[in-house]
């Protein structure tokens, strides 16, 4: 089967299952595949087809239909100005909350900009008119494309019915052939085992909750960003789930927090034997490949999210969203629980012992021995791409702290800043960890005028000499450009940096020394220098000596 049509057959049917129930066509060549899967569906009597020639009529047909059924109907056009012919209709749709599934066809992204027949541009061509505007991409014959496309139209459906109801603008780029080649092959399966929508969302409404199915095998996964963390892990305490909580989830804490999933789950064995009958996430999760890889294979994926206008799901997996989740208790054998907790703690043990086989300061040491560290009511912000994911794997849970990242959009971009605007605001002790191109890249924080107030912030700065997590990555096979382009060594003294701002300075030569360093008051400033290279062989360490043990104590 041909991409347009492979997409085009997979839109229209997520549609139906989210309930559509009528679609309006203009004409158009670009729009072929649309119209055709379309029209199929009208055929096998899942949905009504309506043809209109103009597309202003047919737009405001759409918003008639809309409007009195209450319910999101789809609008499809060709390419170019046909797409600009649905404004006033989509415009009107906003003002009066009336839910539209704009589906305008555009030509792939090598026509644009070159004079090429029918082209314009059509990215968020409808500004501020939509409730969401999304560029869907030219389709390609590759694994996971149909749960991205049925998981985004599960989105647009559910942005369009609200609680803010209103338009939504998909914009869906085809390449030739737009109709069907006879071939029915295709590298997944087009269809869906579900009986409804890829994701069923659920709008919160007074009293209204969304029951998790009881079952023992659970588990709960905390990310960024998460909000009524100590409810959540309660109940999955209470159902006797394990909790996988990355550090800025603030949910690392209690008996049933976990300190080594990231490695647990590395281990295909151990994966295989822990597939979960339901995962619940709380908040955005992205540290850990091999945690979302186990999102990507849970039987049921429910994802907690304040707004429905978007929710977090890096792996469109998600088969429930809701703005509010119970976990029922479930009494019954613990082996569940035994046999995540079991395999944690050796997992852990063969990982500290490999950490504190020499007292030489290595990163995850260093990020380790931090968190454990701080007293009661600190805060610590981290950088977020090598710190945070250093604290994933060896932070041991601990109460009474709070960690945060800027990992919304995950950039390099005002830690420091960040970091020093936190402290300000917080009652208690501060540390900040950062990677020296984090540091560096924000060095202006650090200029303060004479009557600013200085935080009471401890700046713990590994210094590995450049892009440390780019030697865990598979650009490190690249000996020859690896160092130029992705290592970026500096030269920077952070000594005299640290002296031209003002601001006391220790370096740390032992790992021991840790505590001793980061001691005092006020802004200061602490320097860690460590090896890239090094640092990867150790990281390899800790994986090697946490399968072994974990295999060790599984039999």
């Amino acid at each position: 089967m041909n991409p347009a049509t492979a997409l085009a057959t997979v839109l229209v049917d997520e549609l139906v299952r989210c309930g559509m129930t009528d679609a309006v066509v203009a004409p158009g060549s670009r729009s072929a595949p649309l119209a055709l899967a379309l029209y199929e569906a009208s055929q096998a009597d899942r949905v009504r087809l309506h043809v209109r020639i103009d597309e202003r009529s047919a737009s405001f047909l759409a918003l008639g239909l809309a409007k009195r059924a209450e319910r999101p109907v789809a609008l499809v056009c060709t390419s170019g100005t046909a797409a600009a012919n649905f404004h006033p209709a989509v415009i009107e749709a906003h003002e009066s909350l009336v839910p539209l599934i704009v589906l305008t066809a555009d030509r792939p992204p090598e026509l644009r900009g070159t004079g090429a027949n029918q082209t314009i541009d059509q990215v968020k061509l409808y500004g501020s008119a939509v409730r969401w505007s999304c560029e869907v991409g030219v389709p390609e014959d590759r694994p996971g494309m149909v749960g991205y496309w049925r998981s985004l139209v599960s989105r647009a459906w559910a942005v369009s019915r609200g609680p803010d109801p209103g338009p939504v603008h998909l914009n869906v780029s085809f390449r030739e052939p737009l109709i069907p080649d006879g071939d029915e092959g295709w590298c997944e399966p087009l269809g869906s085992d579900a009986a409804g929508p890829w994701a069923k969302v659920r709008a919160s409404t007074p009293g209204s909750v969304l029951h998790v199915p009881p079952t023992r095998r659970g588990v709960l996964v905390v990310g960024d960003g998460a909000v009524n963390v100590k409810r959540y892990v309660a109940a999955a305490s209470m159902a006797g789930w394990p909790v996988l909580a990355e550090p800025n989830g603030n949910a690392r804490y209690g008996d049933h927090a976990l300190s080594s999933h990231h490695f647990l789950l590395g281990m295909p064995e151990f994966a295989d034997r822990h597939r979960p009958e339901v995962v619940v996430t709380v908040g955005k999760p992205g540290l850990s490949r091999p945690l979302l890889a186990l999102l990507r294979r849970a039987e049921e994926h429910i994802v907690v999210s304040p707004t429905l206008a978007r929710w977090p799901d890096p792996v469109r997996s998600a088969t429930q969203v809701a703005q509010d989740v119970e976990i029922p208790v479930v009494s019954g054998d613990d082996a569940w629980l035994r046999s995540w907790r079991s395999a944690d703690l050796a997992a852990t043990a063969a990982v500290d012992a490999v950490l504190d086989a020499s007292s030489e300061v290595s990163e995850p040491r260093l990020a380790r021995d931090l968190v454990a560290g701080m007293p009661g009511g600190s805060l610590l912000f981290t950088a977020a791409s090598m710190p945070i994911r250093d604290l994933d794997q060896v932070m041991r849970p601990r109460r009474g702290i709070r960690i945060m990242a800027n990992r919304g959009a995950s950039g390099i971009d005002g830690l420091v800043s960040t970091a020093m605007g936190a402290a300000l605001a917080h009652s208690g002790r501060s540390y900040a960890l950062l990677g020296d191109l984090a540091f560096l890249h924000d060095q202006n924080g650090l200029v303060l005028g004479p009557e600013d107030r200085r935080p009471d912030l401890a700046i713990v700065v590994i210094n590995n000499q450049g892009g440390g997590i780019f030697s865990l990555l598979p650009q490190a096979s690249l000996p020859g450009p690896f160092e130029r382009v992705f290592g970026t060594p500096h030269q920077v003294d952070l000594a005299y940096l640290a002296a031209a701002h003002g601001i006391p300075y220790t370096r740390l030569e032992a790992a021991p020394d840790l505590a001793k360093a980061v001691s005092g008051e006020g802004l200061r400033m602490v320097e860690a220098r460590t090896d890239r290279e090094a640092n990867a062989e150790l990281h390899a360490r800790m994986r090697e000596a946490a399968h072994a043990a974990v295999r060790a104590a599984t039999g």
